[in-house]
């Protein structure tokens, strides 16, 4: 008897790991202040007042789940002049910009937002 209930309780430890595993891959648990305890904003579509004069892309590295994501396109987007998409799937950030930006200012934002910059490159 003790033998069945100490198994049950193992099956049940090992459900709820499952289900907060499954929720974590999919970028819904807390993995990076995700929506567990803390909350990031999410990231806002930036339009820039004028014509694109630049194009990069950066290269990331450390980018987990969609939080990060969020992350990293608003620490680029508070720049001014700089408008991000950034792909956790291809751990990259593609940046228009409508006035001149030093690739220093980019790579700033992106490490003081948490994450490694791999590299950038002329779009």
């Amino acid at each position: 008897m003790a033998d069945a209930i100490i198994i049950l309780v193992v099956v049940i430890i090992l459900i709820f790991a499952l289900k907060g595993s499954i929720k974590h891959f999919k970028g819904e648990g807390a993995c990076c202040g995700g929506s567990g305890s803390v909350k990031t904003k999410k990231a806002k579509k930036k339009t820039l007042d004028g014509p694109v004069v630049g194009r990069r892309t950066i290269r990331i590295s450390g980018m987990h789940c969609q939080n990060c994501v969020n992350s990293v396109t608003n620490a680029l987007n508070s720049i001014d002049g700089v408008s991000a998409e950034v792909s956790l799937k291809d751990n990259c950030a593609e940046v228009s910009c409508d006035r001149p930006v030093d690739d220093i200012d980019l790579k700033q934002a992106v490490e003081k937002a948490g994450f490694e910059v791999v590299g950038i490159s002329q779009a």
